[in-house]
C-alpha cells in the first residue's frame, strides 16, 4: 500500500513545475502572506491537538483517582 502511495507523489521536476505555477498564480508578493497563513493554520492545529491530548490525560488521571 505504501508503494502505491509513493508512486503518486510528484518527483523533482514535477515539484519545479508546481512551484512555478504557484509563482505565476499568486505572484512574488502574495507568497509570503500565503506561507504565513499556512504557518498560522499549522500552529493552531498543533495547539488544538495538544489541548485535546492534555484534556484526555487529565480525564484519565481523574478516573484513576
Amino acid at each position: 500500500m505504501l508503494q502505491s502511495l509513493l508512486l503518486g507523489m510528484p518527483g523533482g521536476s514535477e515539484w519545479i513545475i508546481i512551484i512555478l505555477g504557484v509563482l505565476v498564480l499568486f505572484g512574488g508578493r502574495k507568497i509570503p502572506e500565503f506561507m504565513r497563513g499556512i504557518g498560522k493554520g499549522i500552529r493552531e492545529f498543533n495547539d488544538a491537538k495538544s489541548n485535546v491530548k492534555k484534556e484526555i490525560e487529565e480525564g484519565m488521571n481523574e478516573k484513576e483517582k
